[in-house]
């Protein structure tokens, strides 16, 4: 068995380097012409490249391997919820010990969107005295969903730039980002329907209350001292009060069209998904029993409740609720059918039209709801659909973005 040679034994990143073949030899030639010729010159050569030889097998342990380092995220905490299209800005701090001189540092951050797509921010930075280098970055416009950091990697050379040694720290944080949402100031038509004609969104904070206690919510000044909640005050230091479930307003539903095929493009889709959402906090708001059916990969459907714990359920679906549903929004809601309750107000959010969403929103009256449609991504010029459903008694608005909803719930006509 032949032993291993001396070019085997040295460490990869040498191995088989023409660079380092080349001050090899040019170490032996120095060598060899001090031994055979001698003299204040060859000397001279000879000292110099035992020098730059030394630095050079030192950068092996420059200490860019034991790189310690700190992020910090700006904009919002770890873990934390931030709203889409936001930046995010983010602070590296870095420590490398040692004492092998480093002329400079390449980092590399790398960001994953649950999606698997990739964002990669470099930078190069001049470390100080001490050692210490600091990169500051800020993130493009992001896009709904879940992130995870990756590996941060550290790269320097020597001052000659012939030989690379590279490190990496993990710095594990993620981050959330919730859908894009709009703020709506009133929903006319779903007022009509709910609470007649002659009353106004403002009066749902005035509605009966049960006894049936739905969560915590803050104090407001002239709550009853019976309405307080003092574990919750203990626990927090503030003021709470407890938020009782209100038994006048008819459930409301909200269902989430997940169907792949329905969608043109992805876009289509983060439209329903905001709409959603805003959808949810005008409700959270103005404290609307709110349900959601959201079918797809996943089988999800939330009980038509007021308070924060269920807008905060529905706040981390929305994150994570993607396009990847089988069957279509009348198979869905067929096997839903049994948890609805008659009566119900019933938001179908689709970019479907046309005699398919026609069946299901005469099914559902059959059903004894009351349907209603956002039409998701509705083409312009084709207004006849919401019309048709206007003459049946179906509110329908036609949805092309997100900042039309709004005025389009306040009472102008898509």
């Amino acid at each position: 068995m032949m032993k291993p040679s001396f070019a085997y034994r040295l460490p990869s990143r040498l191995r088989f380097s023409r660079k380092f073949w080349a001050v090899a030899t040019a170490f032996a030639g120095s060598l060899g012409f001090l031994l055979f010729q001698g003299g204040k010159l060859a000397l001279m050569l000879f000292v110099m490249m035992t020098i730059l030889s030394v630095y050079l097998l030192l950068g092996q342990w420059s200490g860019i391997k034991r790189t310690q380092g700190v992020r910090t995220l700006s904009g919002g905490d770890y873990g934390s919820l931030l709203p889409a299209g936001s930046s995010l800005g983010i602070t590296i701090q870095l420590q490398i010990p040692g004492i092998w001189p480093i002329p400079y540092l390449f980092i590399k951050d790398r960001l994953y969107h649950k999606s698997g797509r990739e964002l990669t921010f470099e930078a190069t930075v001049v470390p100080d005295w001490w050692r210490r280098a600091e990169w500051e970055y800020r993130t493009p416009a992001m896009r709904r969903g879940r992130y995870t950091f990756g590996q941060t990697e550290c790269v320097t050379e020597d001052v000659f730039g012939l030989f690379e040694h590279k490190g990496s720290l993990e710095l594990p944080q993620s981050i959330a980002v919730l859908p894009q949402t709009v703020p709506i100031r009133e929903w006319q038509q779903y007022n009509q329907m709910i609470k007649g004609t002659s009353h106004h969104s403002s009066t749902t904070r005035a509605v009966r209350e049960t006894t049936q206690i739905n969560g915590v919510r803050e104090y407001i000044y002239g709550d009853r001292l019976s309405r307080i909640h003092w574990n919750a005050t203990a626990k927090t230091g503030t003021w709470k009060s407890k938020e009782f479930e209100r038994e006048s307003l008819p459930k409301s539903y909200l269902i989430l069209d997940r169907a792949g095929q329905a969608y043109g493009d992805p876009d289509q889709f983060e439209l329903a998904v905001s709409v959603a959402a805003s959808l949810f906090q005008y409700g959270s708001e103005r404290g609307l029993a709110l349900g959601l059916v959201s079918t797809g990969a996943d089988d999800v459907y939330f009980e038509p409740k007021t308070g924060q714990a269920l807008y905060q359920a529905a706040q981390q679906h929305f994150i994570d609720v993607e396009a990847d549903g089988a069957h279509d929004i009348r198979h869905v809601l067929k096997t839903k059918v049994h948890q609805l309750v008659p009566g119900s107000f019933v938001t179908l959010i689709s970019p479907m039209s046309g005699e398919p969403m026609l069946q299901v929103l005469a099914w559902l009256k059959q059903q004894q709801m009351n349907p209603c449609h956002l039409w998701i991504g509705a083409a312009r010029g084709k207004e006849g659909w919401v019309k048709d459903l206007h003459a049946r008694g179906i509110p329908c608005y036609a949805v092309r973005q997100l900042s039309e909803l709004p005025g389009l719930l306040g009472g102008r006509k898509g």
